[in-house]
Protein backbone atom coordinates (compact mmCIF):
# COMPACT_ATOMS: atom_id res chain seq x y z
CA UNK A 1 0.00 0.00 0.00
CA UNK A 2 0.96 3.28 -1.21
CA UNK A 3 1.50 5.76 2.08
CA UNK A 4 2.05 9.44 1.29
CA UNK A 5 1.10 12.53 3.25
CA UNK A 6 -2.19 13.99 1.75
CA UNK A 7 -2.07 17.42 0.33
CA UNK A 8 -4.66 18.97 2.55
CA UNK A 9 -5.70 21.77 -0.05
CA UNK A 10 -6.59 19.40 -2.48
CA UNK A 11 -8.90 17.43 0.14
CA UNK A 12 -10.33 20.72 1.12
CA UNK A 13 -11.40 20.82 -2.65
CA UNK A 14 -13.04 18.32 -1.84
CA UNK A 15 -15.27 18.97 0.86
CA UNK A 16 -18.80 19.00 0.08
CA UNK A 17 -18.60 16.64 -2.70
CA UNK A 18 -20.62 13.10 -3.00
CA UNK A 19 -18.40 10.63 -1.66
CA UNK A 20 -19.38 8.54 -4.87
CA UNK A 21 -18.12 11.33 -6.67
CA UNK A 22 -14.79 11.64 -5.52
CA UNK A 23 -14.81 8.38 -5.84
CA UNK A 24 -15.54 8.22 -9.11
CA UNK A 25 -12.85 11.29 -9.95
CA UNK A 26 -10.26 8.77 -8.44
CA UNK A 27 -10.85 5.62 -10.06
CA UNK A 28 -11.08 7.30 -13.28
CA UNK A 29 -7.77 9.76 -12.75
CA UNK A 30 -5.84 6.47 -11.22
CA UNK A 31 -7.12 4.56 -14.55
CA UNK A 32 -5.50 7.70 -16.91
CA UNK A 33 -2.28 7.47 -15.07
CA UNK A 34 -1.93 3.36 -15.42
CA UNK A 35 -2.93 3.97 -19.25
CA UNK A 36 -5.95 2.17 -18.80
CA UNK A 37 -4.08 -0.73 -16.94
CA UNK A 38 -7.06 -1.89 -14.49
CA UNK A 39 -5.26 -4.10 -12.60
CA UNK A 40 -2.77 -1.90 -11.60
CA UNK A 41 -4.96 0.76 -10.82
CA UNK A 42 -7.22 -1.25 -8.28
CA UNK A 43 -3.79 -2.37 -6.78
CA UNK A 44 -3.14 1.48 -6.35
CA UNK A 45 -6.47 2.19 -5.06
CA UNK A 46 -6.27 -1.12 -2.75
CA UNK A 47 -9.55 -2.22 -3.80
CA UNK A 48 -10.05 -5.59 -5.95
CA UNK A 49 -10.01 -5.91 -9.48
CA UNK A 50 -13.35 -7.12 -9.58
CA UNK A 51 -14.63 -4.32 -7.09
CA UNK A 52 -12.82 -2.19 -10.03
CA UNK A 53 -14.88 -3.80 -13.02
CA UNK A 54 -17.70 -3.38 -10.84
CA UNK A 55 -17.20 0.43 -10.87
CA UNK A 56 -15.97 0.82 -14.41
CA UNK A 57 -19.30 -1.30 -16.00
CA UNK A 58 -21.62 1.17 -13.80
CA UNK A 59 -19.59 3.91 -14.73
CA UNK A 60 -19.92 3.32 -18.40
CA UNK A 61 -23.59 2.35 -17.86
CA UNK A 62 -24.21 5.64 -16.80
CA UNK A 63 -22.53 6.99 -20.12
CA UNK A 64 -18.76 8.03 -18.73
CA UNK A 65 -16.10 7.56 -21.25
CA UNK A 66 -13.98 5.01 -19.49
CA UNK A 67 -10.03 5.27 -20.50
CA UNK A 68 -8.86 1.92 -22.63
CA UNK A 69 -5.61 -0.10 -22.05
CA UNK A 70 -3.05 1.75 -23.91
CA UNK A 71 -0.33 -1.30 -24.78
CA UNK A 72 3.03 -0.66 -24.95
CA UNK A 73 5.19 -1.27 -27.73
CA UNK A 74 8.17 -3.52 -26.61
Amino acid sequence: MNHFKPDLNAAEALVGLPVAEVERGLILATLRQTEGNRTHAAHLLGISIRTMRNKLREYAESGLDIPANTPHEA
